[in-house]
């Protein structure tokens, strides 16, 4: 017989989510009541909004543990589910005491949420093990027997929607089986804030920073642009590049080499641009300056 969920405090998890996450609020109420409801949940936005601090919240709030897993092709249904140790194996035979947990059996005997990151980019085989578990709750394990989730396990599935590149076709069982929740960027104001309170940088330059994320996304020569934390990495580039040269932070030469060094790495040239993306980033920058320099 299949172990049932239980209902997790959502009032605890707005609470540390309130306190936590910049301008998500919405989002927070909304993942917490489908959380506590015992629903399983697909998160959708880009990087860099805000999904693994709204879930550290969230499970902070509910006094339940949060296991991370990376979506990737190496994540192999062994690697999820666990191991026997082969070291021992040849000395002991397979015993479940020598079974090494991995991260969906983890979660799953501690009643934990289980955030799997990059979800289409999991091999189909480890899908339907995390598709099986989410319909029976249980899971059996050659050689080690059964394993039944506690009343607070859940699965968190975050992916990317606008990244086709290495990802697979989510089967539509995963949206059966749980509930989806988009993230998309958040408003110029919200990353301000964000950007202030990770860097404590200047706030002219904190707006510069910014500015120029929010016009990659927009930009006609990138296919993806830069999430908040491409100007989080600029402000703090900028500062210390700026005790190095002893220049201002907002000089135009060390914010320019600051955004070269943040943002070149975090975006993508469309096909058949010509230009190199130093140049594309050169322009945005200038951009950024100029239209703030207007209002």
């Amino acid at each position: 017989m299949t172990s049932t969920a239980a209902r997790l405090d959502v009032g605890g998890m707005v609470r540390v989510a309130r306190d936590r996450v910049v301008a998500r609020i919405r989002e927070a109420e909304v993942v917490a009541a489908a959380l506590s409801a015992g629903r399983n949940v697909v998160l959708e936005g880009p990087p860099g909004t805000g999904k693994t601090t709204l879930l550290r919240s969230l499970a902070d709030g509910a006094g339940v543990p949060l296991v991370l897993v990376e979506g990737n092709a190496e994540l192999t249904p062994t690697r999820l589910v666990g191991h026997h140790d082969a070291s021992r194996v040849l000395t002991e035979d397979y015993r479940p005491e020598n079974f090494v947990p991995g991260p969906l059996t983890r979660a799953m005997t501690e009643g934990a949420l289980l955030y799997v990151e990059e979800f289409n980019r999991v091999p189909e085989e480890t899908m339907n093990i995390l598709l099986g578990v989410l319909s029976e709750r249980e899971m059996h394990v050659p050689r080690y027997g059964r394993v039944a989730a506690r009343p607070t396990f859940r699965l968190v599935a975050a992916m990317n929607p606008f990244d086709a590149v290495g990802t697979a076709r989510v089967t539509p069982a995963l949206y059966d089986r749980s509930c989806r929740v988009a993230m998309g960027y958040q408003d110029e104001a919200a990353e301000l804030r964000v950007v202030e309170t990770v860097t404590g940088g200047p706030a002219d330059l904190v707006a510069r920073a910014v500015r120029a994320v929010r016009i990659t996304r927009d930009h006609p020569e990138l296919r993806i642009g830069a999430s908040v934390r491409g100007a989080i990495d600029t402000v703090l580039i900028a500062v210390e590049l700026a005790t190095v040269r002893d220049t201002a932070p907002l000089d135009e030469e060390t914010g320019l080499d600051a955004a070269l060094a943040a943002l070149t790495g975090k975006v993508t040239l469309g096909d058949g641009v010509g230009r190199p993306v130093e140049a594309v980033i050169g322009d945005i920058w200038r951009r950024a300056g100029e239209e703030l320099g207007k209002g």
